[in-house]
């Protein structure tokens, strides 16, 4: 019982305790939260692949300031059309000497666009040749 102050007097009232969340269901909750949310970036992904063009017509460009140099694009391409190319970084504040970047070789590029879907930032995409 708790004493609350209830127009201008006090007043008994029982206070029923709040149940806590126990480890089980939060760990059940962050499991589906974890699995509707990759549900949904799924069906982006697919939407996105349906409009990337590729075929034997295009080749892959990557867009050089938003490339990080992270090797996933050279990792999937089975033409080995894909190098990685040590350039100075801009930024004069970080001290590394050399800052990775992609380049695609035009010639055994087949348009495949398995690297535009592996390139976390979206630095990689389709031209026409």
């Amino acid at each position: 019982m708790v004493d609350i102050l209830c127009l201008g007097r006090f007043e008994k009232h029982r206070v029923h305790p709040i149940s806590m969340t126990t480890r089980a269901e939060l760990d059940a909750r962050r499991r589906n939260e974890a699995a509707r949310i990759r549900l949904a970036l799924n069906s982006m992904r697919t939407e996105a692949r349906e409009k990337v063009k590729g075929g034997p017509g295009t080749v892959a460009f990557v867009k050089e300031d938003l490339c990080i140099g992270c090797d996933q694009c050279t990792l999937v391409c089975d033409d080995d059309a894909i190098e990685l190319y040590d350039t100075p970084l801009a930024s004069p504040i970080l001290n590394i000497d050399v800052n990775r970047k992609a380049k695609v070789l035009r010639d055994p590029c087949t348009g495949c666009r398995l690297c535009v879907l592996a390139c976390p930032t979206d630095a990689i995409i389709m031209i026409d040749r």
